[in-house]
């Protein structure tokens, strides 16, 4: 009979977050986890082969979460919607899962990713790719012929939202709930300018 699994991954990777909020990607040591979520350090290793295992997986567990919502909402049938729901994404989740997404404030490079197994590499690659090909198709369903009408869907959709995101993170400040209407507002905005334009 197996025994049952008395320490659950998604716990422990919860505890790995809670680390990267409080020090950062440095502070997510094998013992510091086994320390935070009050574990034996073989559980750890159990889960976990090494730190570079455990470090990828806190950062993919986070930036596929993102980005399941986001290429999403970039499918739905009306491209204004799409991208209006894009905008919003990106602060609604930031908002309701600050643990993840101050893991998303550092870049994969900060959790090591030159010692990622081949695996992790891989999920990464293909998520990034799946996630540029969403941005891009919304580009074209919008209209965007030339590179600079390209650049500014994705203005729209990611950087004017994620700006937001990112002026809270650094303050330390709670994300209000107004924050979403803003960015599909401003998205909005950004997209009916180009139209005008053209």
């Amino acid at each position: 009979m197996a025994r049952p699994v008395k320490y659950d991954t998604q716990q422990l990777l919860d505890a790995a977050a809670e680390l990267v909020v409080q020090g950062g990607p440095a502070a997510v040591t094998m013992s510091a986890l086994a320390q935070a979520a009050g574990v034996p350090n073989g559980s750890v290793y159990h889960r976990f082969a090494g730190r570079s295992v455990l470090l990828a997986e806190v950062w993919l567990r986070s930036v596929e979460a993102f980005q399941a919502g986001y290429v999403d909402a970039m499918a739905l049938e009306d491209p204004y919607d799409a991208a209006a729901a894009a905008a919003r994404h990106v602060v609604d989740w930031s908002r309701c899962n600050p643990e993840l997404t101050a893991v998303l404030a550092y870049s994969p490079a900060d959790f090591g990713r030159d010692d990622w197994p081949d695996a992790a590499a891989r999920r990464l690659t293909t998520g990034n790719r799946r996630t540029l090909r969403a941005v891009r198709a919304l580009a074209r369903r919008l209209g965007a012929t030339t590179p600079a009408a390209a650049e500014r869907v994705t203005v729209a959709v990611l950087d004017i939202p994620y700006g937001i995101v990112r002026r809270h993170l650094r303050t330390g400040t709670r994300i209000p709930s107004y924050a979403a209407d803003l960015a599909e507002r401003s998205a909005l905005a950004v997209l009916a300018d180009a139209a005008t334009a053209e």
